[in-house]
């Protein structure tokens, strides 16, 4: 045995895994030193711990006897005589954020478009509504819009995952970065964690040599921009706040000048982490939920939420509980590397799955009909009640939340594409522009507006627009 094959034998019998080299006589030089590799980059020592904690058992999130109450959230409407708000105040102070450089965006973009029938990176996929631009340009637009607005670049950091990494940079060269200055683009992949069988609390093989692995979650994104280096980066630029957002929603604001002015200075808020909402369309919706838990804000997920307190409305016929989470949150730098300095780790969530792997008895591919494994993920919403004052603010749905998720239906290309028309056609017609509906008051054209020429309705006053849009055209505003 070499030393370095001797350590890893050690390590992994230490933790009960040393059947993880069962196959290791019958392969290759290369094989063993992916094996070996794979080892080195998955904390082993922390094994035990996960199996006893999350295999073996299944941990409670759900709020058990603590108080629940709703968040007081700023209302999308700031003259809502719930909590009336200075817009103008905040925006203005996110403006001069963005202008002074101390704003990053993240995305989380280590998915793969396979629920779409995509054969690559979702942020590859076709989103806009009218010209199809991949789901990265539509966010990239944002900007390049900003960095003509204010002055200053925002630095735009994304997470890939080990199974996209490489074809997301390489459609990025393809498309020469749309339009963004390479030096202000950082790539970095999200961290693993073993996929474990469910009855012995062994970790899967899904190879001879292959250790059966499932990315960490969004929740790992946090560890992930402290590990890459990607904190120190933004530090080294001045960047204060970061503006999080998944890939897979075209209409979220990369970055949003009245939400980082609330996040950095409403006195409510610890400039730690702050959320956007939408509000939930009924009781029912498979959305979590912004909610003061134990007198902490939180996210209950919908499975946890009482269905008495998820039914409950206000005088107006409002649900009580209406909070919907989008994740889009802003984070301070300093919380997230507070965060990484005290080894403060976000618990794992424990999802059952079918987990395809090899037979340690007959080296042959098992394809399970039935969940066999656990999976184990981190959720970054989390880390708000690690938060000393969270905010939530909410936003409105058809101008910020069209997500493409799934082929069909809801969440879909063709529903995305109808919110995008929508949102589209109501800053259109704030300005003056005349948009043809159908009886059922939805637009009767397909319409996108480019985000480096309108980050509102209000931007479309300062360039051409047509006086009206013809019915059944398809019309993009740049």
């Amino acid at each position: 045995m070499t030393m370095r094959e001797t350590e890893w034998r050690r390590k992994a019998k230490d933790v009960g895994q040393e059947h993880l080299f069962a196959f290791w006589d019958e392969l290759t030089l290369d094989q063993r030193d992916m094996l070996l590799a794979q080892l080195a980059s998955i904390d082993l020592e922390s094994v035990p711990t996960l199996v006893e904690k999350y295999v073996r058992n299944k941990p409670d999130f759900s709020p058990g006897g603590a108080s629940i109450e709703p968040v007081n959230d700023y209302p999308n409407d700031h003259t809502n005589p719930r909590r009336a708000w200075d817009r103008a105040h905040y925006h203005a102070l996110g403006e001069e954020m963005l202008r002074r450089g101390e704003v990053a965006a993240f995305t989380v973009a280590g998915g793969q478009g396979t629920r779409l029938g995509y054969d690559g990176p979702k942020g590859c996929y076709p989103g806009s509504a009218v010209r199809g631009r991949p789901l990265f340009e539509c966010l990239s637009r944002w900007l390049v819009g900003a960095e003509k607005r204010y002055g200053h670049a925002v630095p735009w950091y994304i997470m890939t995952s080990p199974l996209n990494d490489e074809a997301t940079r390489a459609f990025f060269g393809e498309h020469k970065n749309f339009g963004l200055d390479a030096a202000n683009i950082s790539f970095f992949q999200q961290g693993v964690v073993p996929s474990f069988d469910a009855a012995s609390g062994r970790i899967l093989l899904s190879d001879r040599h292959v250790i059966a692995t499932n990315p960490d979650g969004h929740g790992g994104s946090l560890k992930a921009l402290h590990a890459s280096g990607a904190l120190a980066d933004m530090r080294g630029r001045g960047v204060r706040h970061i503006s999080y957002f998944q890939i897979d929603n075209p209409l979220a604001r990369a970055v949003d000048p009245v939400f980082l002015g609330l996040h950095a200075h409403a006195p409510d808020s610890s400039a730690q982490m702050s959320s956007k909402m939408v509000a939930k369309t009924e009781p029912g919706e498979k959305v979590g939920v912004f909610a003061k838990v134990g007198g902490t804000v939180g996210v209950i997920e919908y499975s946890d939420l009482p269905g008495e307190l998820a039914s409950r409305r206000r005088a107006d016929g409002s649900l009580v509980f209406n909070a919907g989470n989008v994740a889009i949150h802003a984070l301070g730098v300093e919380f997230v590397e507070g965060l990484s300095r005290a080894g403060a780790g976000l618990p794992y969530h424990r999802a059952e799955k079918k987990v395809p792997h090899i037979d340690l008895e007959t080296g042959r591919r098992v394809e399970p009909s039935a969940a066999n494994g656990i999976k184990l993920e981190t959720f970054v919403f989390d880390a708000i009640s690690m938060c000393d004052a969270s905010l939530v603010y909410e936003t409105d749905r058809v101008d910020e939340f069209a997500p493409i998720k799934n082929a069909s239906g809801s969440d879909s290309p063709e529903s995305s594409a109808m919110l995008q028309t929508e949102r589209a056609a109501r800053w259109l017609e704030a300005v003056g522009v005349r948009v043809p509906r159908k009886a059922d008051g939805s637009p009767d054209c397909v319409l996108e507006i480019d985000p480096a020429r309108a980050m509102r309705a209000e931007d479309l006053r300062s360039g051409p627009l047509p006086m009206a849009i013809e019915q059944g055209a398809r019309v993009v505003i740049d």
